[in-house]
């Protein structure tokens, strides 16, 4: 079943509209309709897989098509990170924010509360997972944890965890496996859990525990975060050469089309 089709299949559930960044589908949607989303996949229980694309998303799908096709199948493509978002208004789509993991990991949990649902977080180092969801749970309340656990992408494990997730009875599951695991794993595993809604968080655990600091806010808003983590982190700094080339390729695919002036 398509995209659209899971959507169409309720009169509740309304597939937004999807624009294309380097040829990846990204939906055009703000923090408020991914929890609206959400709250009408929870009443119908139906599952709703959420990958949120940010630049070094977008690079990876170019090299790798199986990865392409797993965001291509998502329910819901948010623009994870000001470099997406910008390259979406060039298009002349209308997106104002980034809708990404580290803000929906505290809003789909304050959901999850206000109408008695579970989460699970898997994923990060040992002991990463329980330790953000006991901050989770101190800043949410009424929060259930069904559970924690470090696990890995690996396929030897992957039944295991799923029966973890099963017997847990949680309704949402976080996964911080990193990118593309992540995503890959929850294409693959989401319906086989039995959880609801799943997402892709990153390095979400790891901010929410108090073992990293996000970047300010106005750094975040002028799509300087990338740098604030090339700074605490820079042990990353190959990943960040995927940034100077994706807004090149914006640019130029921009200067092509029209989107942009010489």
């Amino acid at each position: 079943m398509s995209r659209r089709q899971r959507f169409a299949s309720s009169a509740t559930h309304v597939s937004p509209e999807r624009t294309e960044v380097l040829g990846v589908g990204v939906d055009l949607v703000t923090e408020d309709d991914v929890l609206r989303a959400a709250a009408n996949h929870l009443a119908d229980r139906a599952q709703l897989r959420i990958v949120t694309v940010n630049a070094e998303y977008v690079m990876i799908a170019r090299r790798r098509p199986d990865f392409a096709d797993v965001i291509a199948r998502a329910d819901l493509a948010t623009p994870d990170g000001m470099g997406v978002v910008w390259a979406m208004r060039l298009r002349g789509a209308n997106q104002r924010a980034r809708v990404g993991g580290s803000d929906l990991i505290w809003s789909l949990s304050r959901l999850a509360a206000s109408r008695g649902e579970s989460v699970f977080l898997l994923g990060a180092a040992d002991g990463v997972a329980r330790e953000a969801a006991r901050r989770l749970q101190a800043h949410v309340p009424g929060l259930v944890i069904a559970g924690t656990f470090a696990g890995s992408p690996s396929a030897a494990e992957a039944g295991a965890i799923v029966q973890r997730i099963k017997r847990s009875g949680a309704s949402i599951l976080y996964v911080a496996f990193g990118a593309p695991g992540q995503d890959a794993w929850l294409d693959r595993h989401l319906e086989a859990t039995g959880a609801l809604i799943g997402i892709g968080v990153g390095g979400s655990f790891d901010y929410v525990a108090g073992r990293a600091r996000r970047a300010p806010g106005w750094m975040r808003e002028s799509g300087l975060d990338w740098l604030w983590r090339l700074i605490r982190q820079p042990w990353r700094w190959r990943r960040m050469l995927a940034l100077p080339h994706f807004a090149y390729l914006v640019l130029v695919e921009g200067l092509r089309k029209g989107f942009v002036r010489e």
